[in-house]
């Protein structure tokens, strides 16, 4: 499906509606005072704040809700939800722009009034905006039951389980788009029970080019309670950022609250989602590791420079150190540090360093037990080839080494890495591949919690680490 077009087809409304809005409620106060509010708003506002407010307003409501994540998943939008949503960024935006345009009146003249105000411009805001908005969504659900609208999805298993998900989901008194175009075989049967309904695809090991080939949003997981054990291997071949994973829920999902339904009427389905946090955490988490980043280069020059000297004089080779690691979806980056070793010290190849290693120099030592030798990393964050918490990115070589022995490795492939992690915070560094798979189980518990405030509890640890000199 066209999902550019369909994130125009709410983008464009959005922008009139902030234009209209504001219009009208400029219209309902004029200067002459006969408006609803009292003479002192209508005494700060003129015609300078409407054309002000005429240029802000498009680019505050398109920027919030690109940071909400309004234009992220366009054809799944719950019409309950988007009640819920719209109400949320109604409320903040009108907050920013009402703040932005009468701060200084706000702070002088009579709270009660500008209160006022912000409640009838949000009032007006979501009326406008809102109503666009649910006839968009109530178009596009009708032409998903209706059949002119779908998403090609993938059945991963070939038994008794698929063929009940399957016959479920086509029987289903409202349809939720699934337009099925086969499965995939990973008992290596020659004959299956889901030959009768759909086409065998191959097995789990062509799943990336059959989704890349047939365009798949969404993938089922319909596997016999026998096949359980290759729910880890599955899970680490469908790493693809945009796509949908479903998965049939056992009694223990049940019991645990893990299954949760969008619909009444739908089939009772786990969704695996591969943001591990909502948009808007994804989001403030991205701009807070431009801050501290730009903060931390900045605050540090002095550091930078007294370390770069240091280096300098005590050995031979450059000051900056730079190779490759692996980053977000397995995409390879060059990372920057200061130089903590002898030059070419991995002459024979890639190695660990231990705590007696010889190779590391003088400043070397210092500048790992108080990780300073990552300050250049934020130039790495910089460039959104890192952010300042995540799992720690490993070279190639070492992660081939960690993925035969703990192949959910690769989940940690999902996020972007970072110059500092819970596993380091609680483990340190590893001297060889044992110690990174036990340094993995923390990373793992990150995966799974990651949220703003786990980050900043992680930066409170890391900063404590580096005034006790306490980096391994």
């Amino acid at each position: 499906m066209d999902h550019t077009r369909q994130r125009l087809k709410y983008l464009i409304p959005d922008l009139l509606s902030a234009l209209f809005s504001w219009i009208l409620f400029f219209l309902l106060y004029p200067e002459t005072g006969n408006g609803v509010l009292s003479p002192p708003f209508i005494a700060g506002m003129g015609w300078n704040e409407f054309y002000r407010g005429l240029a802000l307003t498009p680019v505050v409501w398109a920027g919030l809700y690109l940071f909400l994540g309004f234009y992220r998943d366009v054809f799944r939008r719950s019409r309950l939800k988007e009640i819920g949503y719209s109400i949320i960024a109604s409320a903040s935006g009108t907050v920013i722009i009402i703040a932005f345009l009468f701060g200084t009146g706000m702070a002088e003249g009579n709270l009660t009034t500008y209160f006022r105000i912000m409640f009838v411009y949000f009032g007006i805001h979501f009326a406008v905006s809102y109503i666009p908005r649910l006839a968009i969504t109530s178009a596009t659900t009708r032409a998903i039951r209706k059949g002119r609208l779908g998403f090609n999805t993938l059945i991963i298993g070939s038994d008794r389980k698929a063929v009940e998900i399957f016959s479920e989901i086509n029987n289903q008194i409202r349809p939720t788009g699934n337009k099925f175009i086969g499965y995939i075989n990973i008992n290596g049967n020659n004959s299956c029970p889901m030959d009768s309904y759909l086409p065998r695809l191959g097995s789990l090991d062509d799943i990336d080019r059959v989704i890349e080939e047939k365009g798949v949003e969404e993938v089922i997981i319909a596997i016999e309670p026998s096949e359980n054990g290759k729910i880890e291997r599955i899970m680490n071949r469908l790493d693809h950022p945009d796509l949908v994973i479903k998965a049939i829920p056992g009694m223990h999902d049940i019991l645990t609250g893990r299954v949760r339904i969008n619909t009444i009427i739908a089939t009772p389905l786990i969704q695996l989602s591969h943001h591990l946090m909502p948009v808007w955490q994804r989001n403030l988490k991205q701009v807070i590791d431009i801050i501290l980043s730009v903060i931390a280069l900045v605050a540090l020059l002095p550091v930078s420079i007294a370390i770069a000297l240091w280096i300098k004089i005590d050995s031979k080779g450059p000051v900056i150190y730079s190779h490759e690691r692996i980053g977000r979806n397995g995409k390879p980056f060059r990372i920057y540090k200061f130089r903590t070793m002898i030059d070419n010290a991995e002459k024979n190849g890639p190695e660990l360093s231990s705590e007696n290693d010889r190779r590391v120099t003088c400043p070397g030592r210092f500048l790992r037990k108080t990780r300073l030798d990552e300050i250049p990393n934020f130039f790495n964050v910089l460039k959104g080839e890192m952010s300042v918490v995540g799992p720690r990115p490993e070279r190639k070589f070492f992660i081939d080494r960690i993925v035969e022995k703990a192949p959910h490795y690769k989940l940690l492939l999902r996020i972007k890495p970072g110059i500092t992690s819970w596993g380091q915070v609680r483990y340190g560094y590893a001297e060889n591949v044992d110690q990174m798979i036990q340094r993995l189980k923390y990373d793992m518990i990150y995966l799974e919690n990651m949220s703003v405030f786990v980050d900043f509890q992680i930066l409170i640890h890391t900063i404590l680490t580096v005034f006790r000199r306490k980096g391994v």
